[in-house]
Parts: structure tokens; C-alpha cells; sequence
């Protein structure tokens, strides 16, 4: 009597039911644009104690201390004492102030506080970028587990159908062609499932690079069910102007706009007055003294005309940065859309399909009405299609994810504020 491969189905429907059995109505998803509670713990405490963000932070703090200090008076005041013994004995104190009359302290501070917000959206450009990196560290590891399960499920198949032809030979149903192709399909699921187990160890590893005290398994799942893109909710060029990277080159103009401000001021001279009072042979002394330094030699004119060079630099930079945020909007809704579509389609007609096809396959193969080289491509085609699917759900992530940081809805989506 031959040996039922009855598994099949089993192990192929538990795999595709996995992960999809608890979804959650449709329009109830779509109407919840949060992530689960588990996934943003677990990624806000990975996210504040990353060196690579700790660094940011500590850059955003030491632009603050030099804003300040920027924003201090720029000349002290001098003091001096002056002794002669000579035919005429004369003592002397006085001090000194070199008056900022054009105003430098002023743009030294607006200059400082420019870098200031451009090292903030830095700031939150490195919260993002590891979010957003442990987010996909996260899809590549589920998708890798899966992967692993589905690895072994065919293997656990090729070594049924392998046992199940060894008898069918030794009876004399299968010829010596369609034993060894058995055979070498066993063969291929094995190799298949160390290929497998070894791509999920590094997709581990893009996950311990940002928290290595951490084990896989506390690591949260990922939603399987994703949101639709709110539908005129929001304005795109609000969403665009409010990214970390256009901030940045905004400010950026802001800055060489600042600098600029500062180099014409650093052109005006500054008048240093002195007062003095002493007694020269016994008579009271009173002195006040005004100089001007004359900017003859050195007009600093270059100064200039460099500062405002590199503020038209920054103005052409900020615009292709803006240009190419727009760009990358649009390109990672229409992805993300295009991957929900077929993500959709796979959930309503593909599985099921799936399970059909490997039960009608079973059928044919076993009442000898399927040759076996026909069974084992079809098998594989069937097989090829579940890893496709799961292809496809990583890329519904990580299209997701783009979206979330091209419209600036990281934080949004996790529930937590920018700055902290």
C-alpha cells in the first residue's frame, strides 16, 4: 500500500495560516494608523539608548552650549596700571571697551542658532534612520523565520516522497530516471534549508547591530495587516517641508544667510574707548582716549563675496533636496499601494488556491496519473509561490516603512514625539 503523503496540506495551510488567521476587518485596520504597543516599546528603547542616536543627542546639546555662548558679549573689558619713576613720578589706572557697535554679537548668535536647528534635524534624521533600520532588521527576521519554516516543511515533504519513490522502485512502479530525480529533489530541499537557516542568521545580525543584549525571542512581530495611506488627509507639500533632511537644508540656507549678515558686519570697525585717571608729580590726571582701527590694508571683501557664494550653494542644495523629497513621496506611495494590491489579492484568491493545488497534486501523483517529474516541478512551482508571497509581504513592509519616513509619519505611527 503506498504512503499517503497527507502532510502536504497540513504543512503547507499551517504555514500560509500562520501569521494570517487573526487578521483583523479590514476597514477597522485601516482606520488604526498605530503601531502595536509591544513594537513601539521595544523600538523607543532601542532607539534612545543606540550610540549612533546617544551621539546625535550629544551634538544637539554641544550646539545649544556654543548658541549660547555665541549669544555672550564679545569683547571684556581691559584693565591697565602704569608706573614711571623718573624726573616725574606718575601713577596711572585705566580701562578699556572695545564697543560692538555693528552689531556682531548679534549675528554671531544668529549664526550659532542656525547650526543649532540644523543639528537638531540631524538629530531626529539618526532616530529615524534607526528606526526605520530596525524596522526592516525586524521584516527581514520574521520573514527569515517563516522562510526557515516553509525550508523545512519541504524538506520534511522531499524526504516523505523520497521514502514513498523508494518503495514505488523497489516495486517496480518508478524506473531508475524517476528514483534518482526523487532522490536529488530530497537532496536539493536540504541544501534549500541550510541556505535558508544561514540568510536568517544575518537577518538576525541586522537586528543585534542595534540591540545586541536583546534575544530573538523578545524581538515583537510585525503587523500583518497594514493600513491604507490617509486619502487627502494631509497636504504633501506640509508633509514634505516638515522632513528632517529638507529642515536641514533649509536651515541650512538659513545659516549661510546668517554668515553672510555676520561677514558684512565683520567689515565695520569697532571703537575701543579708554578711560584713565592717575597723578603725575601730585597733580590729578584724567585721560580718555578713542581709537578706531582702519581697515586700509584689509577690507575683507572676499570674506563676502565667499559667504555669499556658499549661501547661494546652500540655496540650489535645499532645492534639490526638496526636489527629490517630493520624488520620493510619490514613488513610496505608489509602492507601498502596489504591494498592499497584490498583498490583498494573495490573502482573498492565493491561498486557498495554494492549498487546492497541492491537494489535487497529491491526488494525481499517487493514482499514477501524474508522472513524477511533472509532480515534483508543480510541487515546486507551488512551493516557489509561498516564498513569493512571503517576498512580498517583506516588501509590503518596507514599503510601508519608506512611506512612513518620506511623509514624516515615523513618529506618528509609533506614538512618540521627536525630540526627546
Amino acid at each position: 500500500m503506498q504512503k499517503p503523503l497527507c502532510g502536504l496540506s497540513l504543512l503547507l495551510g499551517g504555514l500560509i495560516l500562520t501569521h494570517c488567521a487573526a487578521l483583523a476587518d479590514e476597514a477597522s485596520a485601516a482606520g488604526d494608523t498605530r503601531a502595536d504597543p509591544a513594537l513601539i516599546q521595544f523600538i523607543q528603547s532601542v532607539v534612545d539608548t543606540n550610540p549612533r542616536v546617544q551621539a546625535a543627542r550629544a551634538a544637539l546639546d554641544a550646539s545649544g552650549a556654543y548658541r549660547d555662548a555665541a549669544s555672550r558679549p564679545l569683547y571684556n573689558p581691559e584693565l591697565s596700571l602704569d608706573a614711571e619713576n623718573s624726573d616725574t613720578d606718575t601713577r596711572s589706572i585705566g580701562i578699556s571697551q572695545t564697543l560692538d557697535l555693528a552689531g556682531k554679537r548679534k549675528a554671531r548668535t544668529a549664526v550659532a542658532e542656525s547650526d543649532r536647528m540644523v543639528v537638531e534635524a540631524e538629530y531626529l534624521t539618526a532616530r529615524w534612520s534607526v528606526t526605520v533600520d530596525l524596522l526592516d532588521g525586524l521584516a527581514q527576521h520574521q520573514t527569515g523565520l517563516e522562510r526557515e519554516s516553509l525550508a523545512e516543511a519541504r524538506r520534511a515533504l522531499m524526504d516523505d516522497f523520497a521514502t514513498l519513490a523508494k518503495r514505488r522502485f523497489d516495486a517496480g512502479d518508478l524506473n531508475q530516471v524517476e528514483f534518482s530525480l526523487a532522490t536529488l529533489a530530497f537532496l536539493d530541499a536540504r541544501i534549500q534549508k541550510a541556505t535558508v537557516g544561514a540568510a536568517l542568521a544575518e537577518a538576525r545580525q541586522a537586528v543585534r547591530n542595534l540591540t545586541p543584549r536583546s534575544s530573538p525571542e523578545q524581538w515583537p512581530a510585525l503587523p500583518i495587516q497594514m493600513p491604507s495611506l490617509p486619502q487627502g488627509a494631509t497636504n504633501p507639500q506640509s508633509l514634505v517641508l516638515a522632513l528632517p533632511e529638507v529642515l536641514a537644508a533649509r536651515r541650512q540656507v538659513e545659516t549661510a544667510n546668517a554668515v553672510v549678515n555676520l561677514r558684512k558686519r565683520e567689515r565695520r570697525p569697532d571703537p575701543t574707548i579708554s578711560l584713565a585717571g592717575g597723578r603725575e608729580s601730585g597733580a590729578n590726571l584724567v585721560g580718555l582716549n578713542l581709537t578706531i582701527p582702519i581697515f586700509v590694508r584689509n577690507r575683507f571683501n572676499y570674506e563676502v563675496t565667499a559667504a555669499i557664494a556658499e549661501r547661494s550653494q546652500a540655496q540650489q542644495v535645499s532645492d534639490d533636496v526638496m526636489q527629490r523629497a517630493y520624488a520620493r513621496l510619490t514613488s513610496a506611495a505608489e509602492r507601498y499601494e502596489l504591494s498592499r494590491g497584490a498583498w490583498g489579492d494573495w490573502q482573498q484568491t492565493g491561498q486557498s488556491s495554494l492549498t487546492n493545488q497541492t491537494e489535487q497534486l497529491q491526488k494525481l501523483w499517487q493514482a499514477g496519473e501524474l508522472s513524477t517529474t511533472d509532480y515534483l516541478v508543480q510541487l515546486r512551482q507551488t512551493l516557489d509561490v509561498q516564498e513569493s508571497a512571503l517576498d512580498l509581504r517583506q516588501t509590503l513592509w518596507r514599503a510601508w516603512f519608506e512611506w512612513l519616513w518620506a511623509s514624516g509619519q515615523v513618529d506618528a505611527w509609533l506614538g512618540q514625539g521627536a525630540l526627546r
